[in-house]
């Protein structure tokens, strides 16, 4: 019996050995496995939604929001005011600055000196004063949605947040605050006004043709494609310093098969023309202005071989469902 005992002894003593050897190795990696994570980088599972957060927010800021685009000259002091007045409308993402005083120094200096600014304001020194350096593709440009504001044009905020809401609606057309129309006379000439000038066809109701851009919103992706024109068309723009706008509304016209715009009735749209001190006068108080533009819209028939502007008399306001035959005349 004894000796069963002492051959037992052995075997014991070895499955205690063993049991603490392995007591050692699993206390060994655990302190590894302890020491690794200290190395790992510190991410917070709390911090995962607030980065999907952030990226959908950004998403959001540039597919819900636009971008100002206005262009200047020889008006500093109501481009001042301007911007004093658009940097608080809902919305905005951006402001462009085409500054095209020539070789005169603009004023970010003073801008910047009297921020800070809900948002950016950046202003682009051109080298040419060119009515169409508007229309260029600005790499700062991050918005789907661009409002284009003329420099003497002020317009509500009431007015841009609703436009804004129709251009959603309507992405690929211009949706702005001026129409205007041709008109095609009986020996063949087209003829350029608003709406005193009759509609041949269309009886005694109101219609246009063309939304000026100087007060409205469209697609960013439009400035790439005017860019891509014919010369001709750009030449004929730098020639009479004039009709960029008529130009945009073919080529829109032209790309979707649609009407070019969508006229929206502005409830508070004023021009402060008179209230510069530069003494720069618009173009439209030029004797030729709109012989200019007739003759530009002549001419961009030849150069796209036909006439893609279609004829609208919808217009939509702010009190009411969009309806036709306005008498309204702007």
């Amino acid at each position: 019996m004894r000796c069963c005992h002492i051959c037992k002894l052995p075997g014991r003593v070895m499955g205690i050995r063993v049991l603490r050897f392995s007591l050692v190795v699993v206390l060994v990696l655990l302190l590894v496995a302890g020491a690794l994570t200290t190395f790992l980088p510190n991410v917070r599972e709390d911090k995962m939604p607030t980065s999907r957060r952030e990226i959908k927010s950004q998403s959001k800021s540039t597919l819900d929001s636009f971008t100002l685009i206005m262009q200047t000259y020889n008006r500093t002091d109501l481009l001042l005011r301007l911007l004093n007045h658009y940097q608080a409308i809902p919305h905005l993402h951006k402001v462009i600055v085409v500054w095209n005083n020539v070789g005169e120094k603009g004023p970010e200096e003073l801008w910047n000196s009297l921020g800070p600014h809900p948002v950016p304001v950046i202003f682009k020194l051109q080298t040419t004063n060119r009515m169409r350096n508007r229309l260029q593709v600005f790499p700062e440009l991050e918005t789907s949605a661009v409002l284009m504001v003329d420099d003497d044009m002020l317009i509500s905020a009431q007015d841009l947040v609703f436009a804004f809401s129709v251009w959603q609606q309507f992405p690929d057309q211009i949706v702005g605050f001026v129409p205007r129309k041709h008109v095609l006379t009986s020996s063949g000439i087209y003829s350029y006004g608003g709406f005193e000038l009759q509609t041949p066809g269309f009886g005694d109701g109101d219609q246009y043709s063309v939304v000026l851009i100087g007060a409205s919103f469209f697609n960013s992706k439009y400035l790439e494609l005017f860019q891509r024109q014919p010369a001709a068309v750009h030449a004929l723009i730098d020639e009479t310093q004039n009709c960029d706008d008529i130009a945009m509304n073919f080529i829109i016209a032209k790309h979707t098969g649609k009407t070019s715009g969508i006229f929206v009735k502005p409830i508070n749209m004023g021009n402060l023309e008179k209230e510069t001190s530069g003494g720069h006068s618009g173009m439209w108080h030029r004797s030729e202005h709109f012989l200019q533009r007739s003759y530009c819209i002549n001419k961009l028939v030849n150069i796209y071989d036909g006439m893609p502007l279609k004829y609208s008399n919808i217009m939509i306001s702010q009190f009411g469902f969009p309806y036709a035959n306005h008498k309204s005349k702007m």
